[in-house]
């Protein structure tokens, strides 16, 4: 796998098909980029399970910030790009990043992680492949998982980026350094990472850099673009889709297409809200909902969740139910993580107070000329059907220059009729590749 990595993760399994060839399975697409600017002033390995630990804080951390509506993040994208960051940063910067991204132990582990969590994915996704090409004369899912994460560096041409900085993100995220020149056609570079980005979230994730989001100071764009496609294990029957009402959190009573199935599925009852646990094909990944009880407030279920208790509820036991869960398709604009970031402690790689950035094993730092976060940009898509689900995420990290169920027992009913919570999972370690709310399904 590290030789693999060298070039790019690219996780993958079966060929990718365009998006008129047939209805999308579980498409959730995500991109990160982080935008850095040229700023002047006035121990032992990691498991995934502690990587995906601080993936999912950070994801409830931001969820928690955000404004109330329809809600989809990419817990795993983020830390992706954000780690890469860390990698180049240095003495109070780095300990503030740290804190703020629940990063734990020896640096070298927790890059380790992160690398070996995405290695998990790939051979999950070399697993479904090669068994549905094996089933396909006996039935079954017909199409496998597929997870594309890919990690990229475009920086400033003839800037002296150090080293073992670039080696650093290059072995343990295939991340390579992509040369552009910012300074003499800003508009020529934006186009440049979002046709990067279009091409690796297939085509889900559009312009994740605004004309606004760069300019002759930007400097390094470390970017992170995740992928994620998932037939059902056994998928909701389109004969049984049917109108049916949804009670919106002001109380309006609105109709949506509602799938229905029985099965056996993971399930758990705790205070307030009920857990359901749909795997896709293989097993490897999951898809959790949460739906707080008639009369509770999405709000305060939001509020409950833990790293914890997500991982509890990953691995709740099976029982059968029969589940009622509307179809849905989230495709936001791009969200700025920026401020919700400052606002949980990670300040000073953002250049606040003025003179506090310290990325010098990034690049070399002078009295007036350094690199400071000036943007962390994430765009996320995801459409759900009887099928399965497709989802992307982005996320750019920006830096530039700146002045200074038992048998026999009756199946338990659980309709998601109203505002709910939702992950996909990774099983084995519990890490969310995505979290969100659905408010109105429409």
């Amino acid at each position: 796998m590290p030789g693999r990595l060298k070039k790019q993760i690219a996780i993958r399994a079966g060929d990718s098909q365009s998006d008129g060839m047939r209805l999308p399975r579980f498409l959730a697409t995500v991109a990160t980029t982080v935008l850095f600017a040229q700023a002047s002033p006035a121990a032992a390995p990691a498991s995934t399970q502690s990587s995906a630990e601080s993936i999912n804080a950070v994801g409830l951390d931001l969820a928690k910030l955000a404004p109330p509506g329809n809600l989809l993040l990419s817990p795993f994208s983020i830390q992706t790009a954000l780690a890469m960051t860390s990698a180049g940063a240095s003495a109070h910067t780095l300990e503030e990043m740290r804190k703020t991204l629940h990063l734990a132990g020896e640096e070298a582990a927790i890059h380790e992680a992160l690398r070996n969590l995405s290695a998990e994915f790939e051979q999950l996704a070399a697993e479904s492949a090669a068994r549905v090409k094996r089933n396909r004369e006996t039935g079954g899912p017909s199409s496998p998982v597929e997870v594309r994460v890919a990690n990229r560096l475009f920086g400033q041409q003839d800037f002296g980026f150090k080293r073992p900085f670039l080696e650093t993100v290059r072995e343990q995220y295939g991340a390579p350094l992509e040369t552009v020149d910012f300074r003499r056609d800003t508009e020529k570079c934006r186009q440049k990472i979002n046709g990067w980005v279009e091409k690796q979230t297939q085509s889900r994730i559009r312009d994740l850099i605004g004309p606004n989001d760069l300019d002759r100071l930007s400097r390094l764009v470390l970017v992170n673009a995740l992928y994620f496609k998932a037939s059902w294990s056994e998928s909701f029957s389109k004969g049984a889709t049917r109108p049916s009402p949804f009670v919106l959190g002001s109380g309006e009573r609105i109709e949506v297409p509602m799938m229905a199935l029985t099965r056996h599925l993971g399930y758990a009852r705790r205070d307030g809200f009920q857990a359901v646990r749909l795997p896709y094909e293989g097993g490897g990944f999951q898809f959790l909902v949460l739906v707080p009880d008639s009369g509770q407030k999405l709000a305060t279920l939001e509020g409950r969740l833990t790293p914890r208790l997500l991982a509890e509820l990953g691995e709740s036991e099976e029982q059968e139910v029969a589940l009622s869960l509307p179809k849905f398709r989230i495709q936001g604009a791009t969200l700025d993580l920026s401020a919700s970031l400052q606002k949980l402690g990670m300040r000073r790689a953002f250049d606040q107070p003025k003179g506090s950035a310290e990325f010098e094993r990034m690049a070399e730092r002078k009295p007036d000329d350094y690199l400071a976060v000036s943007k962390v940009l994430h765009k996320t898509f995801l459409e759900l059907d009887e099928n399965g689900t497709e989802a992307a995420a982005a996320t750019a990290v920006v830096m530039a220059k700146a002045t200074a169920a038992a048998p026999g027992k009756p199946p338990v009913v659980v309709r998601v009729d109203r505002p709910f919570w939702f992950a996909v999972q990774h099983r084995n370690s519990g890490a969310c590749l995505f979290i969100g709310r659905v408010n109105d399904p429409r």
